[in-house]
C-alpha cells in the first residue's frame, strides 16, 4: 500500500500544477471537448473514454453526480448519465457489478458500511486513506480526492433559540439546556436514536442521556421546518443540507463527536487506470472548493429554491473555471 500512497501523491501533485495553470474561459459557447478554452478540463482530456456515472437519490448527490457527468463530458468522455440510482446499497451494488463506473461516496459510509469496519478515524485524511487502501485491496475500488465539506449528522436551532442563548450552542451546552428545561424538545428521524452513529455518540460525549419524553420523531424534511418554527427546540440535521441556511438555522457546534462524511469519487480500478491523471485532476478540481458553506448553498438552490440539479452543477463548474461557459 505504500506504493499506492506514492502514486496518489504524485497524481495530486500533477493535478495541482495543472490546475494552477488553468483559468476560466471568458468566451461563450457550450462546455464541450471542442469549446473548453482555458477551462480546467482542457488539461485533463478524456477523449475516447466511455464512463457511466451514477449517484444516490438525494439533492446533494444529484448535484455532485451532475458535476461529474458534465465535467467528464466536457473533457471528451462519452458519458452514460445514470445519476439518481437510489440509496446507498443500490449505488454501491451498481459500482461493484460494473453497471456504473463511478459515483460520489462518503468516507464514513465506506469505512462502516461497505468495508464493515469499526472505530473510524476522526481525522479526515486518515479516514479517507484507510478507506482508499482497504477498498482497493479488497474490491478494486479507487477513491479519488476528498471534499473539504463533511456532511455528517448534527443538530440545529432556530434564530430565536440561538439568539436567546447568545450564540451557537455546543453539543455539551445543548444537552445541558435540554436537561435543565423539561419543555425542550429534540426532533429526530426514526432511526437516529438507535443508530450506532446516532444519538448515542452525543450522549456518551456529553455524559447526558436524552429523556424519552423530550424526543420527538419526525420525517427528515419536517424536522427543518419545525425547528425553524420553534416546535422543536433542536432538530437533528445533515450538516450540509441547504435548508439550514435557507431557514436561517444555526448548527450546534460539534468538537468531533459525529463520524466524518467527507466525499470522494469512488471508481472501478479498471476504469480509473484508463486515464488516472485526468480522472484525478477533474475530481480534485470539482471537490476542492466545496466546503460546508459552499455545499449547503448549492444544496439550497435545489431543496429550497427549486432549481434543477443539472443547472446548479453547470453554474458551479463554470464559476470555478472547470468547464467553459
Amino acid at each position: 500500500m505504500r506504493g499506492l500512497g506514492i502514486k496518489f501523491a504524485a497524481l495530486a501533485g500533477a493535478s495541482a500544477l495543472a490546475l494552477a495553470a488553468c483559468s476560466s474561459d471568458d468566451g461563450g459557447g457550450d462546455a464541450s471537448p471542442t469549446a473548453t478554452g482555458n477551462a480546467v478540463v482542457s488539461a485533463f482530456p478524456l477523449t475516447g473514454i466511455s464512463v457511466a456515472v451514477g449517484s444516490k437519490d438525494f439533492d446533494e448527490q444529484l448535484i455532485l453526480g451532475q458535476m461529474v457527468v458534465q465535467a467528464f463530458g466536457a473533457a471528451g468522455a462519452e458519458v452514460d448519465d445514470k445519476v439518481n440510482l437510489g440509496g446507498t446499497s443500490v449505488a454501491r451494488q451498481a459500482l461493484e457489478s460494473g453497471d456504473i463506473d463511478v459515483y460520489m461516496e462518503y468516507n464514513g459510509t465506506g469505512w462502516t458500511v461497505h468495508l464493515g469496519q469499526e472505530n473510524p478515524s476522526f481525522d479526515p485524511v486518515e479516514l479517507t486513506t484507510g478507506v482508499r487502501e482497504l477498498d482497493l485491496a479488497e474490491n478494486g475500488i479507487v477513491w479519488i480526492g476528498r471534499s473539504p465539506f463533511n456532511n455528517t449528522y448534527g443538530f440545529a436551532s432556530s434564530p430565536e433559540v440561538t439568539t436567546a442563548n447568545g450564540g451557537a450552542f455546543t453539543l455539551q451546552t445543548m444537552m445541558e439546556y435540554v436537561r435543565d428545561n423539561p419543555d425542550a424538545i429534540v426532533c429526530m428521524e426514526s432511526e437516529f436514536p438507535d443508530r450506532p452513529d446516532g444519538l448515542i455518540l452525543t450522549e456518551k460525549a456529553t455524559g447526558i442521556e436524552l429523556a424519552q419524553d423530550q424526543q420527538r420523531i419526525l420525517d427528515t424534511g419536517v424536522i427543518y421546518t419545525e425547528t425553524a418554527n420553534n416546535v422543536c427546540t433542536f432538530g437533528e440535521v445533515f450538516t450540509t443540507d441547504g435548508r439550514i441556511p435557507a431557514l436561517s438555522l444555526t448548527l450546534v457546534e460539534d468538537p468531533g463527536v459525529n463520524i466524518l462524511y467527507n466525499v470522494s469519487a469512488s471508481m472501478r480500478e479498471e476504469k480509473f487506470n484508463e486515464a488516472p491523471e485526468s480522472f484525478q485532476g477533474i475530481v480534485d478540481a470539482i471537490l476542492a472548493p466545496l466546503n460546508n458553506v459552499r455545499m449547503a448553498e448549492l444544496n439550497a438552490k435545489v431543496s429550497a429554491e427549486g432549481e434543477e440539479p443539472a443547472d446548479v452543477a453547470r453554474e458551479y463548474l463554470i464559476s470555478e473555471g472547470i468547464i467553459a461557459g
